[in-house]
């Protein structure tokens, strides 16, 4: 990133390079992000689908993350919001289901006072996923969740390390295949115990959608699924868990901003049996340092590839359709259109457990870098 950042100063916020042998446009700063991400969204939201070898094509098709902007990205998209809308995305529904999941996570942090617990927020965050996609929440002692969250943890440091530029990397396949397999059991037991029109979770609501569609020539179909879930439930898991370990990561180092969220939430909740997402209005200090955890954190480095749908014009500077545009995502979450669980997860399981505990480096801990 300190490469990207000397590059920035020297050529501007959009400047060209060669990433292997393509040609790629990185954007950088607040200016240039919203005008390709925001105000040009549809100019920008192509995916480039030369850039990975022949082997792993298929297995991009069928991916939401990385497929092209056209009529089954869409499609599956409006299918998608609609549905984790229904199943309470941004409203009191999933601030009770993040509560629940907090109840566990206190527990796991009383039980691990002065211990290891690296993978805490990620079993976090993925159960509060689960509960919405597979209507179910894992113990943390549960193969599936271990098994899940290690690949997950495995995949994001190729992605944000040197491996990604090696798009056929072994080892991010055979993690995505181990996931694929666990996906695969869950969709056989749902299809065998969901009752038709009765959806319990999002699997029963795309099961349902492919009945509908059994005639037609949809893009529904059961191997998107498997990764139409996946993609869902990674990025989910990944950026908000990372962006918590951030931002306790500093409050341990900052105790006084530490003393000064707790002071603040004590006020706001003291008659209160937990928070609520509306508190957040009466917490400007604890979401100004969210919101500045969120800014610092840079869990997806590198972002997602972009490439131009059309002929188009960025900071003053032409791009012809296909170009590839390489967001240099400084931004919170990237930008874009985009309805996220992110928001409302960072500020309920941070004002809970701060309200709960206090975060303190060992004593034999070393000055953190």
């Amino acid at each position: 990133m300190r490469d990207f950042e000397r590059l920035r100063k020297c050529y501007g916020n959009v400047y060209s390079l060669f990433i292997g042998p393509r040609a790629a446009v990185v954007i950088n700063g607040a200016q240039a992000m919203k005008e390709a991400m925001i105000t040009k969204a549809a100019d920008f939201a192509g995916r480039p689908q030369d850039i990975f070898n022949f082997n792993c094509h298929l297995w991009l098709l069928l991916r939401m993350v990385l497929a092209d902007y056209g009529a089954s990205w869409k499609e599956h998209r409006r299918f998608a919001l609609m549905t984790l809308r229904n199943f309470g995305l941004g409203k009191q529904s999933m601030e009770q289901r993040i509560l629940g999941e907090m109840q566990y996570t206190m527990e796991t942090l009383k039980r691990s006072i002065g211990k290891h617990s690296v993978v805490m927020f990620h079993n976090a965050a993925s159960n509060i996923i689960c509960q919405v996609l597979f209507g179910t929440r894992y113990d943390y002692d549960d193969n599936f969740i271990k098994v899940v969250v290690q690949c997950f943890k495995e995949n994001s440091k190729i992605a944000n390390g040197a491996w990604a530029m090696v798009s056929h990397n072994m080892f991010a396949f055979k993690n995505i295949e181990t996931c694929k397999k666990l996906a695969t059991c869950l969709i056989t037991e749902h299809k065998e115990t969901r009752v038709p029109g009765q959806p319990r979770d999002f699997l029963d609501c795309y099961l349902d959608e492919l009945d509908k569609r059994s005639d037609d020539c949809s893009s529904f179909c059961e191997d998107r699924l498997i990764m139409f879930v996946l993609d869902l439930h990674f990025p989910g898991t990944d950026t908000t868990s990372n962006t918590l370990l951030t931002g306790f990561l500093y409050l341990m180092t900052y105790p006084h901003i530490h003393g000064r969220c707790q002071q603040e939430i004590n006020q706001v909740l003291e008659k209160k049996d937990h928070a609520s997402y509306d508190d957040r209005r009466n917490m400007p200090y604890t979401q100004a340092v969210i919101h500045e955890v969120q800014r610092i954190a840079n869990t997806v480095p590198l972002s997602v590839y972009h490439c131009t749908t059309k002929d188009t014009k960025l900071m003053g500077y032409f791009l012809p359709k296909g170009e590839f545009a390489k967001p240099d995502a400084f931004m919170p979450f990237s930008a874009g259109p985009r309805v996220g669980l992110a928001p409302m997860a960072l500020f309920l399981i941070m004002v809970t457990l701060l309200r709960r505990f206090k975060f303190i480096w060992p004593e034999d801990a070393e000055q953190p870098d």
